[in-house]
């Protein structure tokens, strides 16, 4: 290299190098890859789409198992008794209004639907619906018309439901007197209106048939018992997971409404009514593991015990559907809730409540409780009876979430009327009687007097029930 080379100040430049970077190059990367995923979106909404019609119309062509209407009285026997255990009453016949005749408001987060009319009227109800078409709503979540049922109606659930007990329960509607009323329109948000956003959630989260495996929790143990008791806790599965639908309350959601592991049955919210479903695996919550079978079968048809009552949308269904069980399934039931494996949970950190606001709640409570539940908690009998129930180690009381006793504070507390049990004891309602602040604190000294152990309650607790 020449001397003049290096005096013009001319850098050296090696043949094999690279050209110097375009400063603009990133961001061209960038708007490509932008680009790439503005079309790869779309097209993969498409598939989806797509695929979530192609499967509903594979699953619509399926021809149905064959199910002639039947009159024989032994049929609809069995079906009044299912339907029942099923609690088609509870939802499709509205307070005040005649029954299974359907436009019962089912909150949800998504927006409010509005059950349908069971009754057989040929315009507004099931008149002129085949044993067929009812299967498939039952099984496929399918109306008459083809449209896709919302799963606020627990097809989810019922879909493990067998065919001979579907055909029952619609022998037993037919029989109904017909109402002709109809459903108003479900008043839901976008995009949760669409059909196509439901053949989506369905590609998703529902296969029809899905039901429990049969190495669920409780096998090994009737295993060890024999046939017969391999049987019972079959038959009770059946009851809890497909008839009696429990998850659909006791097991927790996703933010799309999907059950997440109905089998655990480890709680979820009550839609919107602001009741928690405890955790039927947990013993510190509702689970029964430590209970005998005799303690659970009564409760399920008395839902009263000395240990709690049901309250709330439990004791709803107490009323309308447990307390009609047979003995055997009641037991049955019972088996396969104390096989649950526990759920493994960890209480959380005991903080004990600032003493301002433990002194209030004393006086709350000596005005208002101490003469129904004791001075100590330890309930109430009369005539020899439990009337009222113990706080003390009540487990209902110091569930993590206070939701439940706030509710039963506000609302008051009500066990249903069954033939277990006649005459329950209920409990007013403070709503109107108590502030914010009072509410919050006797429910923090139920949650930490006597043994208790729970996190205390805020105010502002009190005020989301509003």
């Amino acid at each position: 290299m020449s001397g003049s080379e290096h005096a013009s100040g001319a850098a050296p430049r090696d043949a094999g190098s690279w050209p110097a970077q375009d400063p603009a190059r990133p961001m061209k990367t960038f708007l490509r890859g932008l680009l790439g995923l503005a079309i790869a979106l779309p097209v993969m909404a498409l598939l989806l789409i797509a695929g979530a019609w192609g499967r509903e119309l594979w699953l619509s062509g399926r021809p149905a198992l064959s199910g002639a209407e039947d009159t024989n009285p032994a049929l609809i026997a069995r079906g009044a008794y299912l339907a029942r255990v099923a609690n088609c009453a509870g939802c499709h016949s509205p307070r005040g209004g005649a029954p299974l005749a359907g436009g019962l408001p089912l909150g949800t987060p998504f927006g409010t639907l509005f059950s349908s009319n069971l009754t057989p009227d040929p315009e507004t109800g099931l008149g002129r619906w085949s044993a067929d078409d009812f299967w498939r709503a039952m099984h496929h979540g399918r109306s008459r018309d083809g449209r896709l049922l919302y799963p606020a109606f627990p097809y989810t659930s019922y879909t493990a439901m067998s065919r001979e007990d579907a055909d029952a329960i619609f022998a037993w509607l037919r029989q109904q007197p017909a109402v002709r009323q109809a459903a108003p329109a479900h008043q839901l948000g976008w995009p949760y209106r669409w059909q196509t956003a439901l053949a989506v959630w369905r590609l998703m989260y529902f296969t029809p048939g899905d039901a429990p495996s049969q190495d669920e929790p409780g096998a090994d143990r009737g295993a060890s018992r024999g046939e017969g008791a391999q049987a019972v806790i079959a038959r009770g599965r059946y009851l809890v997971q497909a008839v009696g639908h429990c998850a659909e309350c006791h097991a927790p959601r996703n933010r799309l409404g999907a059950l997440r592991d109905a089998t655990g049955l480890r709680g979820g919210w009550v839609g919107v009514q602001g009741w928690t479903a405890p955790s039927l695996a947990d013993p510190r919550a509702a689970g029964v593991q430590d209970w005998s079978e005799d303690e659970v079968a009564h409760w399920l048809r008395a839902g009263w015990s000395p240990r709690g009552a049901a309250l709330g949308p439990m004791a709803d269904v107490v009323a309308e559907s447990l307390q009609h069980l047979s003995e055997a399934d009641a037991r049955a039931i019972a088996v396969y809730l104390r096989g649950l494996p526990r759920e493994a949970t960890t209480p959380a950190e005991f903080k004990p409540a600032p003493p301002a606001q433990l002194d209030l709640g004393r006086r709350v409570y000596a005005k208002h409780c101490a003469d129904c539940h004791g001075d100590q908690g330890q309930g109430r009998r009369i005539d020899g009876q439990p009337a009222y129930p113990p706080l003390a180690g009540n487990r209902a009381v110091t569930l993590d979430a206070p939701q439940n006793l706030l509710q039963t504070l506000a609302d008051g507390g009500y066990a249903p009327t069954t033939a277990a049990h006649p005459r329950p004891y209920g409990m007013p309602p403070w709503r109107q009687v108590l502030s914010e602040e009072e509410m919050a604190a006797v429910a923090t000294v139920i949650r930490q007097s006597w043994g208790n152990q729970a996190p205390a309650v805020t105010a502002q607790d009190v005020l989301r029930l509003r």
